[in-house]
């Protein structure tokens, strides 16, 4: 018993900011963004806005497309580093805000690789033959930790997210491979320091700007490019796949440079590979997902695709999940 996708939704945040925004806000400009990140605007909540009312929206419309009601839902994984709270769970509160009555549920931290850990995650509850219909939603408000005084990250991300719905199927389609992978020794390139128990809010740690993002640009770039390319290869080779067996390559979009090298690795065309940085930029969790749900809107997955995702992304976190395309 394999898991299938039946539904994909997105939602990203109504306020757009664009380069020039940002050129009001920090020493950058359009040209230096775009030549090294391929992004031109992102998406950002507005005030009280937070990653459960972009993940409630995604959530109400990944029922109506399924045609499930929220008492059919019986596991919801958020995957996020920018929950609600430290708690209740960011999942705890969707639960809450759709009535999912019936089911239970978490947040998954992975960063970038949230959504992959989570669909595999939701995969695994599916095929125990125990669950039947499981949410999985990738988001992330990275405004929220950002540091508009620091160009090296206040550039790269936005808000938003996307989820799908899981559920059986007897065919050997849906998410039929996975590779997950993590090395902790990568956790201080790319960290926010403060928050958590080893560094808890003072006004010290505020002052220091210690509950904001930091990254060691370099460093993440040169470990993304061989991990998320690694990874992708691997997996097609481990099933006696080619790039040219791919439909469709699906990559978290944290820089055009690590997409199109991933896509290079694998000998997969420029003309299957997703790309939607400029508009949104680094959603983190939610790059994969909104990605997904836009390649199904636009009609570009067709059933029997083979759809190759992969992430990359802080702790270091990277991974690949293979999907054979099974329309509902």
């Amino acid at each position: 018993m394999n898991a299938k996708i039946t539904a994909t939704a997105h939602n990203a945040p109504d306020k757009i900011m664009t380069n020039f925004d940002l050129e009001q806000l920090v020493e950058t400009s359009d040209d230096w963004i775009q030549s090294r990140t391929g992004i031109v605007q992102r998406h950002v909540v507005s005030t009280n806005e937070a990653s459960s009312d972009i993940s409630t929206r995604i959530a109400n419309s990944l029922l109506n497309k399924c045609n499930l009601y929220p008492e059919d839902i019986e596991l919801i994984i958020i995957g996020t580093v920018t929950p609600d709270h430290f708690t209740p769970s960011t999942a705890a509160i969707v639960q809450k805000n759709i009535g999912a009555i019936n089911s239970w549920g978490f947040d998954l931290s992975a960063a970038c690789s949230g959504f992959l850990y989570g669909l595999e995650t939701g995969a695994n509850f599916i095929k125990s033959g125990k669950y039947r219909n499981v949410m999985v939603i990738g988001v992330d408000t990275m405004t929220s930790i950002l540091d508009y005084q620091d160009r090296d990250t206040c550039v790269i991300f936005g808000d938003g997210g996307g989820g799908v719905i899981l559920e059986p199927t007897p065919n050997q389609a849906g998410i039929i491979d996975s590779i997950l992978q993590m090395d902790g020794s990568g956790g201080d390139y790319l960290i926010v320091p403060g928050g958590g128990s080893k560094i808890p809010a003072t006004v010290q740690s505020v002052k220091e700007r210690q509950h904001f993002i930091k990254q060691d640009g370099k460093t993440v770039y040169k470990y993304a490019v061989k991990g998320m390319a690694d990874v992708s290869e691997k997996i097609l080779h481990k099933n006696n796949m080619t790039g040219d067996d791919i439909a469709l390559f699906i990559p978290h979009q944290a820089n055009k440079r690590i997409i199109d090298a991933a896509a290079n690795r694998c000998g997969i065309s420029k003309e299957k590979v997703i790309i939607n940085i400029d508009k949104y930029g680094n959603t983190t969790a939610g790059t994969i997902p909104i990605a997904i749900n836009e390649a199904v809107e636009d009609g570009r997955i067709k059933n029997g695709d083979y759809i190759l995702l992969a992430s990359f992304g802080a702790g270091f976190t990277w991974g690949s999940i293979l999907i054979k395309w099974e329309s509902n």
